[in-house]
């Protein structure tokens, strides 16, 4: 099978536009198109829709992309196993839209010269085997289980709590407000389709929700962020929590309000997961500029859940 193929796919279906992975990979949409169409021949399906908004995954698609990533992941093992000692620092950042990244590139630009590979490994779970392992060389994460119980050399340390906000479109009842109280929020719609049972952030935010009687509803496809935001954009019902430091765009014509939340604040718990053992020069460098580069969540006033009341902010 044509890696090459395989890797355009993987990018193509994180991307969901050939455009936006033609400029990724640095070659052009038809050399896109044309490595997707012979993998596709390959394989006797189709693995993308194409549409007027972009390239949705059929259900082959759906199918084939774990496997996709398996074989891109052998392919770096088996290269890395040739090359001891020279590999990138490896670190998984959950989303490339999502505060953890900003962080990773705030670390790339007081540090040029140190290689990354940045990784969005789907849970902690399974961050925390890749750390163990040494597939990757940290994770950022929400540790829903206390440090003493994680496995036999794997650390981890708070390194930043980022604060909530409501996103709604025009027409909510609180777009035009300049702050909400999280009480007030008792009774309207949360949409959150995103949002998984038995991950770190579906358990943030079902303490979320009990702690302050919130609707929030998880019910229906998740069809990404740009549908998501289209949906409220649209609607004078739903809104959805986004982390205070996700990189969102959306049409101007949306005229969506992202709104700070009070009383308290809530905050995402980011913890650094790393392995003791793990000998990667640059993973010190990183755990150092956490320590002292960090943007800072709120010191006073700010809601976690039980599982990470106990944790302090900062690197061990």
């Amino acid at each position: 099978m044509n890696l090459d193929a395989v890797r355009t796919f993987v990018t193509a279906a994180d991307a969901g536009r050939f455009q936006d992975a033609a400029a990724e990979l640095s070659v052009t949409q038809q050399a896109v198109s044309k490595r997707i169409a012979g993998l596709e021949q390959d394989l006797g399906v189709r693995l993308f829709a194409r549409t007027a908004r972009g390239a949705r995954l059929t259900v082959d698609g759906q199918a084939f992309l774990p496997h996709a990533r398996a074989l891109l992941q052998a392919e770096e093992r088996a290269a890395a196993s040739v090359r001891p000692g020279s590999r990138a620092l490896r670190v998984d950042v959950i989303g490339r839209q999502l505060a953890p990244a900003g962080l990773l590139r705030d670390f790339h630009r007081a540090h040029p010269h140190t290689e990354l590979d940045v990784v969005t490994l789907f849970d902690a779970d399974e961050a925390i085997a890749a750390v163990r392992s040494g597939a990757v060389d940290a994770s950022f994460r929400a540790l829903t289980q206390p440090a003493r119980q994680l496995p036999d050399g794997v650390e981890a340390a708070r390194v930043f709590d980022e604060p909530l906000q409501l996103l709604t479109g025009p027409g909510h009842a609180f777009a035009n407000a300049r702050a909400v109280t999280l009480g007030r929020l008792a009774g309207h719609r949360i949409w959150m389709p995103g949002v998984v049972t038995g991950t770190e952030w579906g358990a943030y935010y079902d303490d979320l929700a009990e702690a302050f009687g919130l609707t929030i509803d998880t019910i229906g496809p998740d069809f990404g962020i740009e549908p998501l935001l289209d949906a409220i954009a649209d609607s004078a019902e739903p809104a959805t929590l986004v982390g205070e430091q996700t990189r969102l765009v959306w049409p101007a014509g949306h005229d969506l309000r992202r709104i700070p939340l009070h009383g308290p604040t809530p905050v995402y718990p980011h913890s650094l997961v790393w392995h003791a053992g793990n000998p990667h020069p640059a993973l010190t460098a990183l755990r150092a500029h956490l320590g002292t580069a960090r943007a800072g969540g709120p010191d006073s006033g700010a809601w976690v859940p039980r599982w990470a009341a106990g944790e302090t902010s900062g690197p061990r």
